[in-house]
């Protein structure tokens, strides 16, 4: 998959003064007043009073940004994040909502970051409205900044770059002017699509003859016929060249893969837990006739992708409402839901299942279904704990599960990470030894990953208490290893908080020395934290 850069540009929009004028005004120091915006596919994207605009990256009225700061990549394609951006600038992020003090640039870059990386903006700047301009400022400071922020503007495309509400005109000249700007990141993405299958079914022929003629065997019609084929167009440089183009990209992208990998604790997933083929075809038989031809589509294309290893190119922008519905009908028995979860599950250990879960970022089927785990039969939740461990599998899915933007369900406010924590607490502490064995993968998962730590501020307690109240049921080595690792990550993490814990509530780490070496160790990591 294609990986994009994004960046944070940072803006003081009082060009220095704010440093010189803010002793006498404010009685403390502060470096700026900021503007951030975010750079992605070559392109500057911000929020003002006018909506959510962008721009050549640097080409706004204020100039150059003060600092530049890397937040990481991203493998969002650029037709989920332009759709995600219009339903912010229509709803959340429209103009009329702007409020300097509450609801600004700064809050629309943190939004965009969380849901292209999976990380927010630095403190500093998300803190300077409650730090300094909700303090004892002149309402005539206030609206000296006010004019600032309108000078972040496009130079010279104040119409055509603003994604906010227009007239019908304006609306579909924005949509064809920002299509047309990307399309060659469009055509990029589909292009490598097209050569990843190409060389795919390329390898998978070329193996089939070499088994064939190791083994001494005489090769059939068609492959000798797709061989010569081959040859022929070596010869005249037409298939070779983009098949070579594909093998490279993939090799190249496999071992930026491999490095981070290796460069991570590996995560703890159940890769032979189903057969994907047999619980496949057992939901299909469940559903059989109770299907419109759209969700029979559904069904066909879930199969391309899980039995025929197609990859998420072959599942539809809206393979997603065809799984609510399996989820959520009544009609439908128990096992339904059980196993397209299963399905689900073998799904996340695939490496493109994060352009299948950015699908969900409006109506959060999965997630509001995993919400309510502790309502749900243990079959049910054996299947979203089996889903949630192997999401850790890849990179991308597993930051998928700590995003921190929150939406309403059933009048209660969650976020991803939210829901991953819920599920591990509830599925450590159950009576089931499945569920305890799973939900330790996916704390141990929790604590192994790496992000920012503002990530885990809210829920190292919550996880830290968890394990503490499973400690008490003596868990065998494995489960214990891996719950004394997230302990000991944990203390890291919150360095006050967890050891406080660890030595108000107990048990005692060192009740458990002695199991084995490794347990041992980490033993020995936490009680440096607690002296």
């Amino acid at each position: 998959m294609s990986s994009y850069k994004v960046e944070l540009y940072v803006y003081d929009l009082s060009r220095g003064m704010a440093s010189a004028i803010s002793p006498m005004l404010l009685g403390k120091k502060i470096d700026g007043i900021w503007h951030t915006s975010i750079v992605v596919y070559n392109r500057e994207y911000f929020f003002g009073s006018r909506g959510v605009e962008s721009c050549n990256p640097g080409t706004t009225a204020i100039g150059n940004p003060l600092r530049v700061e890397n937040l990481g990549d991203t493998q969002v394609p650029y037709s989920v994040y332009i759709d995600y951006l219009k339903g912010l600038s229509e709803t959340a992020y429209a103009g009329r909502t702007y409020h300097l003090l509450n609801h600004n640039c700064n809050n629309f870059s943190n939004e965009v970051a969380q849901f292209l990386c999976g990380v927010s903006i630095p403190k500093y700047i998300l803190d300077l409205p409650n730090e300094v301009l909700n303090s004892s400022l002149s309402s005539g400071l206030l609206s000296l900044v006010s004019q600032l922020e309108n000078s972040a503007r496009p130079i010279g495309e104040e119409q055509s770059n603003s994604i906010k509400e227009q007239s019908p005109d304006f609306e579909q000249l924005n949509t064809q002017i920002e299509e047309a700007r990307y399309n060659s990141f469009l055509l990029e993405q589909r292009r490598k699509t097209l050569n990843e299958k190409i060389a795919k079914k390329e390898r998978k022929r070329e193996k089939k003859r070499k088994k064939i003629l190791e083994a001494g065997g005489v090769l059939p019609p068609e492959l000798r016929e797709e061989c010569t084929m081959a040859d022929t167009e070596a010869v005249n440089g037409q298939a070779q060249l983009p098949s070579d183009q594909a093998l490279a990209m993939e090799e190249e992208e496999r071992r930026e893969e491999e490095a981070k990998k290796k460069a991570r604790d590996p995560p703890v997933v159940f890769k032979d837990v189903i057969d994907v083929k047999a619980e496949f075809d057992a939901l299909v038989a469940l559903i059989d006739g109770k299907l419109t031809p759209e969700e029979q589509r559904a069904t066909e294309e879930l199969q391309q992708y899980m039995i025929g290893d197609e990859g998420s190119w072959a599942l539809s922008d809206g393979f997603l409402d065809f799984v609510g519905r399996l989820l959520n009908d009544n009609q439908f028995p128990l096992d339904v839901r059980v196993k397209t979860f299963n399905v689900l599950a073998v799904a996340a250990l695939k490496d493109d299942v994060i352009l299948v879960l950015h699908q969900d970022r409006k109506d959060h089927v999965l997630m509001n279904y995993a919400f309510e785990i502790d309502r749900l039969s243990m079959q049910e939740q054996e299947s979203i704990a089996l889903f949630m461990a192997n999401m850790f599998e890849n990179l991308s899915s597993s930051e998928w599960l700590l995003y921190i933007s929150e939406w309403t369900y059933n009048n209660t406010q969650t976020s991803n990470i939210r829901v991953t924590t819920k599920v591990a607490v509830h599925s450590l502490l159950s009576d089931s030894p499945v569920l305890q064995d799973r939900g330790s993968a996916i704390i141990h998962n929790l604590a192994c990953k790496e992000v920012k730590t503002v990530v885990f501020d809210d829920v190292a307690v919550e996880l830290t208490m968890a394990l503490l109240q499973y400690f008490n049921s003596k868990p065998a080595e494995e489960q214990l290893f891996r719950c004394m690792k997230a302990l000991a990550k944990f203390a890291q993490v919150s360095t006050q908080e967890v050891p406080q814990l660890i030595q108000m509530i107990g048990p005692d780490p060192k009740s458990f020395k002695g199991t084995s070496e490794r347990i041992d160790s980490l033993i020995d990591q936490i009680s440096v934290k607690l002296r």
